[in-house]
C-alpha cells in the first residue's frame, strides 16, 4: 500500500468496530422508515437517488478500506461503474441498472462483515486507522445529506432523536442571545495541527494569520431577526444584494427562506412533511450565503471570515485580555469530546433550538452555538491552506471544488459529533439553501 502521509493517530479495535457500527445503523435508521415509493426520488439537481446513495457509501467502504487494505475480490460486480460520484454524472445516477433496495442491503450486510472481520484479530496501525475513519465521517457527511435531503422531498422527519426541542432540558436555556463579544487581535494560527486526531487535506497545516481586533456576535442570526429584514423588503432592495445574489434571488423568485410560508400575519416553516410556527428565537436556517450576505448589508453588518470565526471558536485570551494564547481549543469549550451539555448535535432534538442554548458550550470569549444547531456561512471562500498536498487516498475530496464555494464552520443539528471540531472545513456553493446552514454577523 502507498504510504499515508501524516497519518500517526491509532484507535483500538474494538473502538473502530464501534463507530463503523455506529456509523452503519444511522444509515440504516434514516432510510428504514422509507417504502420503496419514497426510494424512488424524482430527479433533482440538489438530492440522489436513496437507492444509489446507499450503495455509494458501502461502495466507499470496499474502495478505501477493503481494496486498499488488499481484499482484492469485489463484493458486487461492476460497483465501480454504479457508484463511482466522479465517473458518474449526477443525472446519470438516475438511469443506472442499479440493484434494487434488498440486494443494495445485502451488498451493505457484505460489506461492513469483510470490514468488520478485516479489523478483527489484530492492532490496525496508523494507516488503516485513518482508511475506516475517513470512511466512517464519509458515511456521516452522506447521513446528513440524507436528513435534508428528506426536508427537500417533505418526507416526514427521521426517526432519531426526540420528537423537535421540547425534548431540551430546562438547564440547557433557551430563548435569544443578543449582542457582541470583543475578540483581540493578534497572529492566529488558522488550520490544524499535526497532533489532531484525524484531519482533512484541506484543514493542513496551521499557518499564521494576522487578524485585526474585531467584534462578533455571542449567537447567530435568528429567525425573528431574519423576519425583520424582510418585512424591511429585504428580498425587495436592489440595493442590499451583490450583483451575483441579485442574480441567484431573480432566478430564483426568492420573496422568503425556502421552507418559509406566510399564514395570515404570522411566519410557518416548513419541517420535513410538517408546516409549524417559526421558532423566533431559533437560527435562521437553510438560506443562502447570498441570503446571509443581503442581510448583512440591511444590518449595517459582514459576515465572518473564516480565520475570525476559528479564532472566535478555538483561541483563548491573553492573561491581560489584550492578545491571545498559543492554544488552541479542538472545540469551542475546550478539549473534550462534546457531550449532552455542549451542542445540539447527532440530531438529538431533531430540528434547531434556540440561540440561547447550551451556555456550557461558549467559547472562552463567550460565543455560543459554535458548534452544532446550525452550519455557519464565512466570508471566505474554500481555497486551499499554504503548502496544500492533494491528499492519498482520497484525491477528490477537496481539489476540485477550491475556488467556487464558501467555507461554512460549526456543525448542524444534524451532523454526527466526531465532525463537529473547530478547524473542520465544510464547503458549499454560495447558492445552496437546502443545507442547515445559518450564519453569524460581525460588526464592520
Amino acid at each position: 500500500m502507498q504510504p499515508l502521509q501524516d497519518k500517526h493517530f491509532t484507535l483500538p479495535t474494538a473502538e473502530l468496530v464501534r463507530v463503523v457500527q455506529d456509523a452503519r445503523e444511522r444509515t440504516s435508521v434514516l432510510v428504514a422508515d422509507l417504502d420503496e415509493a419514497q426510494f424512488e426520488v424524482p430527479l433533482l439537481a440538489l438530492v440522489n437517488p436513496f437507492r444509489w446513495e446507499l450503495g455509494h457509501v458501502t461502495f466507499f467502504y470496499e474502495t478505501f478500506v477493503l481494496q486498499m487494505l488488499g481484499h482484492t475480490t469485489p463484493l458486487l460486480a461492476g460497483a465501480e461503474d454504479l457508484y463511482d460520484s466522479f465517473k458518474i454524472d449526477h443525472d446519470d445516477r438516475w438511469t443506472l441498472p442499479l440493484p434494487s433496495l434488498a440486494q443494495t442491503r445485502e451488498y451493505a450486510q457484505r460489506v461492513y462483515d469483510a470490514v468488520v472481520e478485516r479489523l478483527q484479530g489484530h492492532a490496525p496501525d496508523a494507516a488503516e486507522t485513518y482508511l475506516y475513519l475517513l470512511s466512517v465521517l464519509h458515511e456521516d457527511m452522506h447521513g446528513e445529506a440524507f436528513t435534508y435531503m428528506r426536508q427537500t422531498l417533505a418526507y416526514p422527519a427521521p426517526p432519531l432523536g426526540s420528537p423537535r426541542a421540547e425534548a431540551l432540558p430546562a438547564e440547557l436555556g433557551g430563548g435569544p442571545l443578543p449582542g457582541d463579544v470583543d475578540i483581540p487581535g493578534g497572529t492566529f494560527y488558522l488550520g490544524a495541527t499535526p497532533e489532531q486526531p484525524f484531519v482533512f487535506d484541506n484543514e493542513k497545516w496551521a499557518h499564521p494569520v494576522d487578524v485585526a481586533p474585531f467584534r462578533i456576535a455571542r449567537a447567530p442570526v435568528t429567525n425573528a431577526e431574519f423576519a425583520a429584514f424582510i418585512d424591511a423588503g429585504g428580498y425587495q432592495r436592489r440595493d442590499w444584494w451583490s450583483s451575483q445574489g441579485w442574480v441567484w434571488r431573480t432566478k430564483a423568485n426568492a420573496q422568503q427562506p425556502l421552507y418559509w410560508q406566510r399564514d395570515g400575519q404570522q411566519w410557518l416553516r416548513q419541517h420535513f412533511d410538517t408546516p409549524v410556527p417559526l421558532e423566533p428565537h431559533a437560527p435562521v436556517m437553510q438560506v443562502t450565503w447570498y441570503e446571509a450576505e443581503a442581510y448583512c448589508n440591511w444590518a449595517g453588518r459582514r459576515l465572518p471570515t473564516e480565520a475570525e470565526w476559528e479564532l472566535a471558536a478555538s483561541a483563548e485570551p491573553s492573561a491581560d485580555g489584550t492578545g491571545i494564547t498559543g492554544h488552541k481549543r479542538r472545540y469551542p469549550w475546550g478539549d473534550a469530546p462534546p457531550t449532552l451539555e455542549h451542542a445540539n448535535l447527532d440530531a438529538r432534538f431533531l430540528g434547531c433550538v434556540d440561540v440561547g442554548a447550551f451556555p456550557a458550550g461558549d467559547s472562552a470569549f463567550g460565543c455560543r452555538q459554535m458548534a452544532g444547531n446550525i452550519w455557519e456561512w464565512t466570508e471566505s471562500a474554500f481555497y486551499p491552506f499554504p503548502g496544500y498536498l492533494v491528499d492519498y487516498p482520497y484525491r477528490e475530496y477537496s481539489a476540485p471544488w477550491f475556488g467556487y464555494r464558501k467555507v461554512l464552520k460549526g456543525g448542524a443539528w444534524a451532523t454526527r459529533a466526531r465532525l463537529a471540531y473547530n478547524t473542520y472545513r465544510n464547503f458549499f456553493p454560495p447558492a445552496r439553501n437546502d443545507v442547515l446552514a445559518g450564519f453569524r454577523t460581525c460588526a464592520r
